[in-house]
C-alpha cells in the first residue's frame, strides 16, 4: 500500500495573509519568504478530534496547528515579550509532553507542544 510520507503544506483562509505570514514569521520563526518552510524532523500527530470538542475554543474552529518546541518555558517568555498572552492549563499535559496555547491575531488557536523524551516511544 502506498503511503503519504508528511505533511507538505497547511492552507487556510486569512483576511490578511500578508500580516499573518508576517506575524507568524516574527513570533515563531515560521520563515516564509520562499512559500516553503523547511523544519526540523520530528514527529506528527495527525488526530481528528469529536465535533464537540470544546478544545479548539471556539465551536465553529475546524482546526488547530500543533507546533512542536525544543523549549516552552523559552518560547512563552518569548511571546509574552512581545505581547502574545500564553495559556497554560496542567490537564493539557500529559506523558506525551507539556503543552500552551496562543491565538494568532485573526483568533485561530496554535498549540505548542514540547515533547517529552518518552513520546517518540509511545507514538511508535
Amino acid at each position: 500500500m502506498q503511503k503519504v510520507t508528511g505533511i507538505g503544506g497547511v492552507f487556510f483562509r486569512a483576511k490578511a495573509p500578508q500580516a499573518l505570514s508576517e506575524w507568524y514569521e516574527r513570533n515563531l520563526g515560521v520563515d516564509i519568504t520562499a512559500r516553503t518552510w523547511v523544519q526540523q524532523s520530528g514527529q506528527t500527530v495527525f488526530a481528528p478530534f469529536s465535533a464537540d470538542t470544546d478544545y479548539f475554543g471556539r465551536p465553529e474552529q475546524q482546526w488547530m496547528l500543533c507546533f512542536r518546541v525544543d523549549d516552552l518555558e523559552a518560547m512563552a517568555a518569548q511571546l509574552e515579550g512581545n505581547g502574545i498572552a500564553v495559556i497554560h492549563k496542567e490537564d493539557w499535559d500529559s506523558e506525551v509532553g507539556i503543552f500552551a496555547r496562543i491565538y494568532d491575531p485573526e483568533g485561530n488557536p496554535i498549540e505548542l507542544w514540547q515533547p517529552s523524551a518518552q513520546s517518540a516511544v509511545l507514538g511508535g
